[in-house]
């Protein structure tokens, strides 16, 4: 066949990981394939299924699989022999002074078959081409998946984020408000001034403000969620109307080799597949070099009388080989090589950064990850502490040992710490998230997913 065959590009991928949480065992497939299960979050697992069953993009990206199928069925099919089923009838009169005034008739039927023989390849290699784009397809269906499935849980991270922040602040209202109460007794009783009630009422008033805002953001998030589960933006009210935790993994994670991102990142395997298919449209721009050869023939019956049309004297045949050549095409041929040529050069191009921009996915993640870990532990030892500075304050302030000035500085200070150490908390689960769809986890979890490697 003309054109050059794929071979798939080799590229030198490093060993393992910079980072050195990377030593411990791959993780198995199955793992990856439900990535979500290590937060054992019931809620989670079912937004997930949910969203796989009813997202937009996952729909549309379906709908472009079944039109890729169907170009690679069409394809397929251009390089069998066509063939038609003819009958006709026709009556002509010629005028007396050109051709006597006669009338005639015609009858026929006809099976009419031509077949373009495929010598040099050209219809084989633009199967190959169809069958890399369907196969490209199936990669980007399962690059939707992987995009979805961690958009779903980083969403879910906010609103129990959102949620846990928003109890935090509810939390230490009450403890003001209950501060509020002490100084005002405190003053009435004559035991300090007017500034540290309003000093209290302030610091109070300054907490409560941040409460609606927690709200709205946190109903924001409930939408996106709804959105990507295609659905109405009130739908999840029920389901996330009480309060959780954020989500945190139960083990510690593994992430294979480099390697692995080869089989398991469908926008790697998705470029790949796209560079073998510009690969196949080299084979059928040259090709158009050579010549075209093509067989017809038909049979059939065909009589002056519609009486005889049915009769042995009636039969008619035809047979014919043709063959066509372009002898001079002004460079169109070779102009479309050389298109042909540099589109593949950009399908590798493509190809080579994708691997790179996955191999920095999961560096990025990995770190992210693990120097989040260092905070969310340095922020709980604050957030222990605050709470024993909040205690001894309140009660030296209460024994008159210490001025109020100390205590509205311990909660300024516990109430920073607490919501720095959930916001920490979220982001520790989301660069869980983020890093298993580096990964490239997820896909084969969805069942169109795996019913598109069969067929």
């Amino acid at each position: 066949m003309a054109g050059p065959d794929y071979r798939q590009p080799q590229i030198q991928l490093p060993a393992n990981w910079s980072i050195a949480e990377t030593g411990g065992p791959a993780v198995k497939m199955a793992d990856i394939n439900r990535w979500w299960t290590v937060f054992n979050d019931p809620v989670l697992t079912e937004l997930i299924g949910k969203a796989q069953a009813g997202n937009q993009d996952l729909y549309q990206a379906e709908a472009r699989l079944r039109e890729a199928r169907a170009r690679r069925q069409l394809a397929k099919a251009n390089l069998l022999p066509t063939s038609s089923l003819t009958a006709s009838a026709s009556q002509s009169g010629s005028s007396e002074a050109a051709g006597g005034g006669t009338t005639s008739e015609l009858y026929s039927n006809s099976l009419d078959a031509s077949w373009e023989i495929d010598i040099f390849g050209k219809k084989r290699r633009a199967i190959e081409a169809a069958e890399a784009t369907m196969q490209a397809a199936q990669e980007d269906l399962r690059d939707v998946l992987v995009s979805l499935c961690a958009e779903v849980a980083l969403n879910y991270v906010d609103v129990r984020s959102y949620q846990t922040r928003l109890k935090i602040t509810e939390d230490n209202l009450a403890a003001q408000n209950e501060t509020y109460d002490i100084t005002r007794w405190r003053y009435q009783a004559g035991l300090t001034t007017q500034l540290d009630v309003d000093q209290a009422k302030l610091t109070m008033e300054n907490t409560r403000a941040g409460i609606p805002s927690l709200r709205s953001t946190l109903e924001q998030a409930k939408h996106r969620l709804a959105l990507l589960l295609g659905q109405q933006p009130d739908t999840l009210k029920r389901l996330l109307a009480t309060s959780a935790r954020i989500p945190a993994a139960s083990a510690e994670i593994g992430v294979g080799i480099p390697a692995d991102l080869l089989r398991r990142r469908p926008d790697v395997r998705r470029a790949e597949r796209k560079l073998a298919s510009q690969t196949a449209q080299i084979g059928v721009a040259e090709a158009a070099r050579y010549p075209d050869f093509t067989l017809s023939g038909s049979i059939g019956l065909e009589s002056l009388a519609y009486a005889n049309l049915y009769t042995a004297g009636a039969k008619a045949f035809q047979v014919a080989a043709n063959a066509a050549w372009i002898l001079l095409d002004s460079g169109r041929i070779r102009s479309n090589i050389n298109i042909q040529n540099a589109l593949q050069e950009q399908a590798l191009g493509l190809y080579q950064s994708t691997l790179l921009t996955a191999l920095r996915d999961v560096e990025n993640a990995l770190t992210a990850y693990s120097e989040e870990r260092k905070r969310c532990d340095a922020l709980n030892a604050a957030v222990e502490a605050g709470i024993s500075a909040l205690a001894l304050a309140d009660a030296q302030y209460i024994s008159g040992l210490l001025d109020f000035q100390r205590v509205l500085d311990s909660q300024r200070s516990l109430l920073s710490a607490q919501t720095q150490l959930a916001t920490s908390e979220s982001e520790v689960a989301a660069d869980i998230v983020r890093l298993y769809k580096a990964l490239g986890g997820g896909w084969h979890a969805n069942n169109n997913s795996e019913q598109a490697d069969h067929e």
